[in-house]
């Protein structure tokens, strides 16, 4: 398992549960800043997670196109279940915003500094 598989997903469920709006709302002021701060970083999750799998995944990858070599790998099928386990990239941002591991800054407060 990478380094950042384990930090991401270390104690973090993989079901949702639900947020007091209110403690969203109190890290930022705003309910729809707070939801914007965590997709972007739910995005960014998703992008590393991606290139992770992918880079394992072209490990094992056939580049002949004989229908007689394709056969099912076992690793390949493990490691992309292993993937599939993992929390979702929107519950791992919501948890980072929650304990203040997310830094952000407004545009705005650039530009009148």
């Amino acid at each position: 398992m990478s380094k950042l598989r384990r930090q991401l997903s270390a104690g973090i469920a993989s079901n949702v549960e639900t947020k007091d709006l209110g403690s969203i709302k109190a890290k930022t002021g705003n309910t729809y800043e707070s939801i914007v701060i965590i997709g972007k970083r739910a995005n960014q999750i998703n992008i590393s997670i991606r290139e992770e799998l992918h880079s394992k995944l072209d490990e094992f990858a056939s580049h002949t196109d004989s229908l007689e070599e394709i056969h099912e790998n076992k690793e390949q099928i493990e490691i992309s279940k292993a993937y599939e386990r993992m929390p979702n990239p929107g519950l791992l941002a919501t948890q980072e915003f929650m304990e203040d591991k997310i830094y952000y800054r407004k545009a705005e407060d650039e530009l009148f500094s």
